[in-house]
């Protein structure tokens, strides 16, 4: 028994070793350079080399070894990672080919995903020219095909319904992966690196199909499903549910749809999460081993329970395929993979070195999902059900495998013929008693991730989920499988989705459905995680209550305020748009909310929402709309119906569709002061005469400028254009000057004429706009007549989202080697 503890202990700690290692590399704003990255992979091997002979031949210097071997473990894992993020970044898009007008040719490599203006889609390159000279391209490519005005051409829509397998030639312009860059936001590039995507961009007027191939074959089966169940289903919301459950196709569920889902927290289980892949392998592992039983000469040459576990592992890749071998698919077969395979050589390893051993191939294969909140969700449900358990039984019942509440688990699929019989025999009363203790641990363990991940949790989660759980995964996922085979089953299925929508949507209604949280310090969060683990422990229940204070700074953190008298902005990295959020001690002034990106996202929805979450904001006090642009007012539906405004103002038409969702609304005008918490906000723009003229947008934004008790100035100037800027030298004289500045209208050649800038005579002029705007948003003279005054130009989409006075780019705060160089270059600007 000592020794098989001692293997087990050496195990786990090289196993960690292993996943510090790779830990470690993801901090790192760079990758190594070639040889450096050559001579640690080298002395890597050397010295796990050297441990492994001094194990054999000195058994009895284990501890020594060990303590050799565990920085080696780590020094691989960061040296292997490095050079696989090396070998992307080298495949990343040569700067100098952004936006040139190129010809690539190559083959659609996964399922199209539509939206109402156009179909996105990954493209494997096999040539690409310029001019018609070859030039080098990243092998996978994310593009779109969007109908409407670019900039320079009118773009169409495609000639045909894209498919995945198809060979084209598409002229295309590209650009290197960049996205919005904010406090606690989702980290684009990251996706997009582990994606291997090494560009994206748009498609040209000029495609040609070369031929419909039989290049992914599986991606061909997938939309043909896709676009079957789109067909026969009449109900778009119910479609889009049963598409994703059956093919993987989350972009197919309605906007709307993910809301509810999420406020009562199944978002999961309308994915193909790693419940539905260890279920699908949990029911062929049955379905095998009772056909195995049939034949005596199967059973003689493989015992069922065998052959049961590895065809559970069979249906379970193949089922994950046919979802789109998503990164939670992917990890859920690596975990059951790891799992049939310790059973099948005899070896019977504690649970939780079960579950070590499958992190260890998990991040062997992708080491960039250490940084993704899924595989974190993941393996603590495993291990939460695996400790809190009076046994550990892998996944042999539905109730256990239910336990993962939706995230993926290492269980064992393999059910042997008693462990069916002790199933069948405990009754469906024992049956719903293991179904409601697992399901309770399983909500009380993860709350706190889901916390520290999403900064929310659903309080009707766990009813939700009662009810979710087995009629998604018993019921309308296998109709979504069954209906390729008897379409008619999709109706049924359609059926059963809108009864679970209409509980959910009661549910969502329910008051105080959903806990929001700010983001937390470091010790709020270990202390919030421990005490969820607490919860949930086999021990005495006096102990578990400690879990209960622990876990009070997660859910009630403390928010960091600006004094009395202070304030403090965000200016938000929206693309191509303007938002910022102005913060005092007691009060939230949010100006404008960014673009509208589709028919059905906004950055209300997007960004703006998931930050105010974050920064543990519950209402805003003064919403301040400065014009009736777009890009401007996008978001404000989504805002208006996501988070309490108290009161608004704006300088929009009364026949503005957004005026009746107004509240409390007032015109801004010219001459308006107010104070919030010692500091004073003032309204320069428009004059009150110029809402009864015929103005273009542009001319009626809402300026406004904010001094604090010690002096510090911001102005927020819209879009502006010179004759506004003119007036406002005019009328406002030295009441404009101010230490930082927004650049009117984006930086566009129409403003930042020279008198004004000498007027505001700002330190720090910030700009609002997109990578790489089509608009050519901040001009090259705008920038440069700034500079010629030094003024710092700090841009949103080299900095990423700017905190004010803190002066810190988000880009810089966070950079890490995957990000854009942008962030680099904000870097070496500050």
């Amino acid at each position: 028994m000592a020794g098989r503890i001692d293997a087990s202990a050496r195990i786990t700690l090289a196993a960690l070793a292993w996943l510090a290692g790779i830990g470690w590399q993801l901090q790192q704003a760079a990758t190594l350079p070639a040889a450096d990255a050559a001579a640690l992979a080298l002395a890597a091997v050397i010295a796990l080399a050297l441990g492994a002979v001094v194990a054999c031949r000195w058994p009895r210097a284990a501890v020594l070894n060990l303590l050799w071997l565990l920085p080696a473990l780590a020094v691989a894992g960061f040296a292997l990672t490095d050079w696989r993020a090396s070998v992307r970044l080298a495949e990343r898009l040569n700067p100098a080919l952004e936006g040139a007008d190129l010809v690539v040719t190559g083959v659609i490599a996964a399922l199209p995903r539509l939206s109402p203006i156009g179909t996105r889609f990954v493209f494997e390159v096999e040539s690409a020219t310029r001019l018609g000279a070859r030039v080098q391209v990243p092998p996978r490519l994310m593009l779109g095909w969007y109908q409407g005005y670019d900039g320079d051409q009118l773009l169409a829509a495609p000639p045909q319904p894209l498919s995945a397998g198809d060979r084209w030639r598409l002229p295309a312009r590209l650009k290197q992966p960049h996205g919005a860059m904010n406090p606690h936001g989702f980290d684009v590039e990251l996706w997009l690196f582990e994606q291997g995507i090494g560009a994206n961009g748009s498609v040209r007027p000029g495609a040609q199909l070369l031929g419909s191939g039989v290049a992914h074959p599986v991606e061909r089966l997938r939309q043909w499903i896709r676009d079957r169940i789109l067909m026969r289903v009449n109900n778009p919301s119910a479609a889009g549910v049963l598409a994703a459950l059956a093919v993987g196709d989350q972009a197919a569920i309605e906007r709307d749809d993910w809301e509810i889902f999420r406020q009562t927290g199944v978002a999961h289980l309308m994915s193909i999460s790693g419940l539905h892949v260890t279920m699908f392998a949990w029911a062929a592992g049955l379905i095998t081993a009772a056909l195995w039983r049939r034949s005596t000469h199967l059973m003689l040459v493989v015992p069922a329970p065998t052959a049961a576990r590895w065809g559970g592992l069979v249906f379970a890749a193949a089922y994950a395929l046919l979802a789109g071998w998503g990164v939670p698919a992917q990890r859920t077969v690596c975990m059951i993979a790891v799992v049939v395979l310790l059973r099948s050589s005899g070896l019977r390893w504690p649970a939780p070195l079960v579950l070590l051993a499958a992190a260890v191939v998990v991040t062997a294969v992708d080491p960039w999902a250490l940084m993704q909140p899924g595989f974190w969700l993941s393996f603590v449900a495993v291990g939460l059900l695996m400790v809190a358990a009076d046994d550990w039984q892998p996944a042999s019942t539905p109730s256990a495998a239910m336990a993962s509440t939706g995230t993926d688990t290492s269980a064992d699929t393999g059910t042997s013929a008693t462990t069916t019989a002790a199933t069948t025999t405990t009754g469906w009363r024992a049956l719903l008693q293991g179904a409601l203790r697992t399901q309770l641990i399983a909500t009380i363990g993860l709350a706190p991730l889901s916390i520290v991940f999403f900064h929310q949790v659903s309080l009707v989660g766990f009813v939700a989920n009662l009810v979710a759980i087995p009629l998604v995964t018993f019921l309308i996922t296998p109709l979504a499988l069954l209906g390729v085979l008897l379409p008619p089953l999709w109706l049924l299925g359609a059926w059963a989705v809108q009864g679970l929508q209409v509980a959910l949507s009661l549910l969502a209604q329910t008051p105080a459905a959903v806990w929001t949280a700010a983001a937390a310090p470091m010790w709020a969060m270990a202390a919030g995680l421990s005490g969820g683990a607490l919860l949930v422990l086999p021990m005495p229940w006096r102990l578990r209550l400690l879990g209960i204070p622990l876990i009070l700074p997660l859910l009630l953190p403390p928010l960091a305020r600006p004094a009395p008298g202070e304030a403090e902005a965000l200016v938000v990295d929206i693309g191509q748009g303007t938002a910022v959020l102005v913060r005092t001690r007691h009060h939230l002034l949010v100006y404008d909310t960014g673009p509208q990106y589709s028919a059905d996202a906004d950055a209300g929805q997007r960004v703006l929402l998931p930050l105010l979450r974050a920064r543990g904001e519950r209402r805003i006090d003064l919403l301040l709309l400065s014009h009736r642009d777009a890009d401007h007012v996008g978001g404000a539906a989504s805002l208006l119906a996501g988070i309490e405004v108290l009161a608004s103002s704006s300088s929009l038409a009364d026949s503005h569709p957004l005026r009746a969702r107004l509240p409390a609304h007032t015109r801004c005008d010219a001459g308006q002061r107010w104070q919030w918490d010692g500091v004073t906000f003032e309204m320069l723009h428009p004059p009150a005469a110029d809402h009864a003229l015929a103005l273009k947008p542009n001319a009626m934004s809402c300026v406004l400028k904010l001094t604090t008790a010690t002096g510090r100035s911001l102005l927020l100037t819209g879009d502006i254009e010179a004759a506004q800027e003119a007036a406002l030298v005019e009328r406002a004289g030295r009441a404009l000057r101010s230490q930082a500045m927004l650049v009117p209208h984006h930086g566009s050649r129409t403003s930042s004429t020279a008198a004004f800038i000498d007027a505001v005579a700002p330190e720090l002029a910030l700009v609002q706009a997109g990578y790489r705007s089509r608009f050519g948003h901040p001009a090259p003279d705008v920038v440069a007549r700034y500079a010629d005054r030094g003024v710092s130009v700090l841009r949103s989409d080299h900095c990423g989202a700017y905190h004010w006075p803190a002066g810190v780019c988000e880009r810089k705060r966070v950079l890490r080697y995957w990000h854009h160089p942008a962030g680099a270059v904000s870097a070496a600007a500050q």
